[in-house]
């Protein structure tokens, strides 16, 4: 295993590639994350919430060996920093410009989601009732980006999108969201469709019950022309966020996402406040879950299933030398020669600087 360090800076306050993206083509890789600056005093994740946070990209034409980080080459509302409302105070806040219906504009169609060079990223406004989502498209690698795009409501209270998707063909797509729960806290993870191209898009299901704590972030896998795997973070029951359970839960489709089983819960511990996975298919057909690992010995996990999610086998440890539990969030690509690279935010002493750094491993 080798860690590499993706973007460091003294001060600064790099977080949450698993809010943004990862895209990869070969040994090209683009990943997404936020800057903003840090505040030791600021509270669960410590981040000075006075300044505001940027979006940023970082890109790799090496398999992750190196990279160069730019600002996001795309049209933000107001130039402020997409999927960041609740690391800031209110007055830098992108909702306050989004209360218009008519503040971002429905996409026009046209997309091919085929087209080799295809990238999507979603974006938000916030986590609870009121939230409004978007994307962006590429279609030269993360180069540019073309957006944003509002996505409807679907009839609940509020959309808090992170980037999951599947391209089903040259004018259909999925995409894997959260929404806020009935009382407007969140949430709840449903699957989405466009048809014509990104024009419209169209609830297709709700995946599981709405639960006592939230399930949220999901992480999309298809396995063949019917059958989809989705993972999802989990808190379990209503205890205060950092006091809860938090789990990994799996649910399955076996008719191209039109209704969903729970088969599985492949990690039933992810530390204090819980944290995403990503879900990957190997060259060889086993599946490699990742996330990070909240509790001591802070740091970055793994697992791999060769029975399509039914059964894991036990962590790999990717490495443990965290600083606290502000770390993890992460996402996965497999390169041509079968190395997996995982990014991640990361801090090694719980005052230091969080940053974005990547493991280049062999599962």
């Amino acid at each position: 295993m080798q860690n590499i360090t993706i973007y460091r800076e003294p001060g600064r306050f790099a977080g949450w590639p698993a809010n943004y993206g990862i895209w990869s083509w070969g040994d090209e890789i683009v990943v997404g994350f936020t800057l903003g600056h840090m505040d030791p005093a600021g509270g669960f994740h410590a981040r000075d919430k006075t300044r505001p946070f940027l979006s940023m990209q970082a890109r790799s034409l090496d398999g992750g060996a190196t990279w160069e980080v730019q600002p996001t080459p795309c049209q933000t509302p107001g130039g402020r920093g997409l999927s960041a409302d609740e690391h800031m105070n209110t007055e830098m806040h992108i909702k306050s410009l989004l209360d218009d219906e008519n503040a971002l504009p429905t996409c026009p169609g046209g997309i091919d989601f085929t087209h080799p060079d295809f990238a999507l990223m979603c974006a938000r406004s916030g986590l609870l009732a009121g939230a409004v989502s978007w994307f962006y498209y590429s279609l030269d690698r993360c180069r540019t980006w073309q957006g944003p795009y509002r996505l409807p409501m679907f009839g609940m209270t509020g959309i808090a999108a992170r980037t999951d998707y599947l391209v089903n063909g040259p004018d259909s797509c999925m995409l894997f969201l959260t929404a806020s729960k009935a009382d407007g806290e969140e949430g709840r993870v449903f699957c989405a469709q466009t048809t014509d191209g990104g024009k419209t898009f169209a609830l297709l299901s709700p995946i599981g019950p709405e639960p006592a704590g939230f399930e949220i972030m999901p992480a999309s896998l298809r396995l063949s022309p019917t059958r989809i795997l989705v993972a999802v973070r989990c808190k379990v029951g209503g205890n205060e966020f950092t006091q809860a359970q938090h789990t990994i839960d799996l649910y399955a489709s076996d008719d191209n996402g039109r209704s969903w089983q729970k088969i599985g819960q492949p990690v039933a511990d992810t530390g204090r406040g819980g944290n995403p996975p990503t879900l990957t298919k190997l060259q060889d057909g086993r599946l490699c879950l990742v996330y990070g690992y909240r509790a001591e010995p802070y740091g970055m996990r793994a697992r791999l299933s060769a029975d399509d999610g039914y059964t894991w086998g036990d962590d790999i440890i990717l490495r443990a030398d965290g600083g606290n539990h502000d770390i993890g969030y992460p996402r996965t690509v497999q390169r041509p020669d079968g190395a997996m690279v995982t990014a991640y935010y990361y801090n090694d002493t719980p005052a230091g600087e969080r940053y974005i750094g990547a493991t280049l491993w062999c599962p």
